[in-house]
């Protein structure tokens, strides 16, 4: 077994090699977002791609330690680094000013430090220590809970300050919670309940509970293969949801028609509730449940949407969605964005000729929107080259985590890998128009410290715990 002291031979160079790859094209496309004939020298550090290309220096100081503290130390501290980002956090909410609607930032002096993007690494820590202690299991509800307190228990200090997009990028962490053996079909109910919220916009709930109770009509046929059962619950449901609407039409005693819905399917239920009782059927029973989870999730989504959500959110998610035309307003970003990208062809326009970058069309270029910049001034060649670099990248998180020996490593990898593919995934998304503006930036490429060095830390942690999984730790 390899000594501990010959890790750095071990060190995977490729990863860091795409790490420099980006981070380099990243600065470049900085400059190019932000210049201005004035300040055309590139070491200008009155410019953000002064300050930047001090971030990155400082990034790989960062880095360099990382490498040089032992692995064990990632082990041991996870917890008390966990809580520590979690406190910061939690002062932010009452140091930090608000910025842009969110009160993320803790100044120190013209220094700004933004808690939220330490707080990733800490959390993948966190996370990779509880799932790597001695008979862990989530299939225990116990350990789950806890798993879902380590996860979410940041992101709720997060949306406490009104970030919601980083609040989201929690959601990333089912990868590796998957990889552990969470169950599959929480992960498909998810997926099924985030198409009931889009088609929520696209028809009526009336119509998407009719087309709920079919479907689970047909569930229930295939899985007992008897027409009867499920012929007299459609009978059932249609003739009582015809006699409501009758009734209703002359007393009006509900003024909603869409809660007709919901009386109907009750005694349809009554009918299959019978049959879970006399026949034990199990299925039957998670069938109405999910059925009727459908339907409290759909007049709780209406609700919040219409009663929770700022103005600005629903413009955005309406926009997303092609309910709403807003290229003046909430839609503006995304408008540019897609203009610019288009306009740069397949090799793009050169580096610093893009018009709607030099005018400043798109608002945040140099940061959640620096996508546009690679789009326009290096086109087709560019956005592709990019996108391929994360796709080796996070591919390669991949593959050394599954060669890791031991489960803290391989969980942790997991994490940094879901962490990168979630913030790439939507950041491109949103810029083409595929995902909503919900501000989050693209990993070593957007401007910030905060954001750079807390990618940097995430990723050169792993690229430590690799570079020993070797040895006995």
């Amino acid at each position: 077994m390899a000594s501990s002291r010959n890790w750095i031979a071990n060190i995977d160079w490729i990863t860091i090699l795409l790490y420099l790859l980006m981070v380099f094209f990243g600065w470049i496309n900085i400059y190019a977002a932000v210049y201005n004939d004035e300040h055309s020298a590139i070491f200008d550090f009155s410019q953000r791609y002064g300050k930047q290309l001090i971030w990155i220096l400082a990034a790989f100081v960062i880095a360099l330690v990382i490498m040089l503290i032992d692995s064990k130390f990632y082990r041991f501290f996870a917890f008390p680094t966990y809580i520590t980002m979690l406190l910061l956090l939690l002062i932010v909410l009452f140091v930090s000013r608000e910025i842009k609607g969110a009160h993320s930032w803790i100044e120190i002096g013209h220094f700004r430090l933004q808690p939220t993007e330490f707080a990733k690494f800490a959390t993948a820590l966190a996370l990779s220590r509880l799932m790597s202690g001695f008979n862990f299991s989530l299939k225990k509800t116990k350990e789950l809970i806890k798993a879902m307190a380590v996860i979410f228990l940041p992101a709720l200090f997060i949306l406490l300050q009104n970030d919601t997009g980083s609040a989201l990028v929690y959601f990333a962490f089912f990868i590796p919670l998957y990889r552990k053996g969470f169950p599959g079909w929480i992960i498909v109910l998810g997926l099924y309940f985030a198409i009931l919220f889009i088609a929520s916009f696209k028809t009526t709930i009336e119509n998407i509970a009719i087309a709920i109770f079919i479907l689970a009509a047909i569930a229930t046929y295939f899985y007992f293969r008897k027409l009867k059962e499920v012929f007299i619950a459609i009978i059932i449901y249609a003739a009582f949801y015809l006699i409501l609407a009758v009734v209703n039409n002359s007393l009006h005693f509900i003024q909603n028609n869409k809660y007709l819905i919901v009386l109907s399917l009750l005694p349809a239920s009554l009918f299959y509730i019978v049959h879970i009782y006399r026949k034990k059927a199990v299925f039957l029973l998670i069938n109405l449940s999910v059925l009727y989870a459908s339907l409290i999730f759909l007049f709780s989504t209406n609700y919040i949407f219409n009663n929770l959500l700022e103005k600005h959110q629903q413009n955005r998610i309406l926009v997303l969605l092609g309910e709403m035309e807003d290229t003046r307003g909430v839609g503006y970003n995304v408008h540019q964005s897609k203009i610019a990208i288009g306009s740069g062809g397949f090799s793009g326009k050169g580096f610093l000729q893009g018009t709607q970058t030099k005018y400043k069309f798109v608002p945040e270029q140099s940061t959640d929107f620096i996508f546009c910049t690679v789009g326009e001034e290096w086109g087709f060649i560019g956005t592709t080259g990019t996108i391929l670099l994360f796709i080796a990248l996070i591919w390669r998180i991949l593959h050394l985590a599954e060669r890791q020996k031991d489960t803290f490593s391989m969980i942790y990898g997991y994490s940094v890998a879901s962490i990168i593919l979630f913030h790439f995934a939507v950041n491109i998304g949103m810029t083409i128009g595929l995902a909503p503006v919900i501000g989050i930036p693209l990993p070593f490429f957007s401007y910030g410290g905060s954001s750079l060095w807390g990618f940097t830390i995430l990723l050169f942690i792993f690229i430590k715990l690799d570079s020993v999984r070797n040895s006995l730790l």
